[in-house]
């Protein structure tokens, strides 16, 4: 009997909007941004996406909202569910009435609620384990509700402490199997029992942001000497351009939401 197709793997994202220029910043002196570059590699960014099997599926512009295009911060997908954040950056908050529309096809949604601040980005899922950092984004009246949302549904939610950057998937993020790519001077290895590790290259230490999709890595063309790294221990690696993005404190997870289409 043939086996069943697999479940469509769907990459939500927005447009660049035209604000981006008055983006929330943190650790990054700001830098004129070029938007219609921006666009570009973008654009560039959704075609990879699509190459590696993923169903684009990309929501207008925002233009009040200067950082919309980073969607990551605005919801945490689950095979069983969406949790829909509350941004740590006031000016952020607005952006997740659309997401929260768009998954709601997808999801029975959940919510963080006030006091508590969320930012996906510091959400690092590996099997049923969710760590979240602690960061300036992030609070521990977030990280409890979390906790007891996800607790009836099999997940453990642990605290990681960040230090010197945005957000947890700054300093780290999975590139295999078992493998992390890591900044050790932004997040501290024993925070991942049992993981094995890929240490950035020293001159490149924005370099831990990636995103895994099976077995084939999305990486920015910013780090080539990590990109090498990653290539000597046989990984997959499709690099794309994210200058503009990156200068308004994103990275190649940020401006994605993967999620099987399927759900549980």
């Amino acid at each position: 009997m043939p086996m069943p197709p697999a479940p469509t793997r769907i990459a939500l994202t927005r447009q660049v909007s035209s604000a981006i220029e008055q983006c929330e910043l943190t650790h990054v002196q700001r830098a004129p941004i070029d938007i219609g570059r921006a666009r570009k590699q973008h654009h560039d960014y959704e075609q990879v996406l699509r190459r590696l099997g993923c169903r684009v599926e990309t929501l207008s512009e925002e233009p009040e909202l200067p950082d919309s295009v980073f969607v990551e911060d605005t919801a945490i997908v689950l095979e069983e569910v969406a949790v829909i954040t509350r941004p740590g950056a006031p000016s952020r908050r607005p952006e997740t009435a659309s997401i929260a529309g768009a998954l709601a096809r997808y999801r029975k949604l959940l919510r963080i609620e006030a006091p508590g601040t969320l930012d996906g980005g510091d959400v690092l899922l590996i099997e049923r384990t969710l760590y979240v950092g602690t960061s300036r984004r992030s609070n521990r009246e977030a990280i409890e509700q979390l906790t007891a949302l996800l607790a009836p549904l099999g997940y453990h939610v642990r605290p990681v402490a960040v230090r010197g950057c945005l957000h947890l998937k700054t300093a780290v993020t999975q590139v295999a199997e078992g493998r992390l790519l890591i900044n050790p001077s932004w997040v501290d290895r024993a925070e991942f029992a049992g993981m094995r590790y890929v240490e950035v290259d020293e001159a490149e230490p924005f370099g831990a942001n990636a995103v895994l999709l099976g077995d084939q890595v999305i990486y920015p063309t910013s780090h080539p000497r990590t990109a090498e790294r990653l290539r000597r221990l046989g990984i997959a690696v499709h690099t794309v351009e994210m200058s503009e993005t990156e200068k308004a404190e994103g990275g190649v997870t940020c401006c994605s939401l993967l999620f099987s289409a399927a759900g549980a």
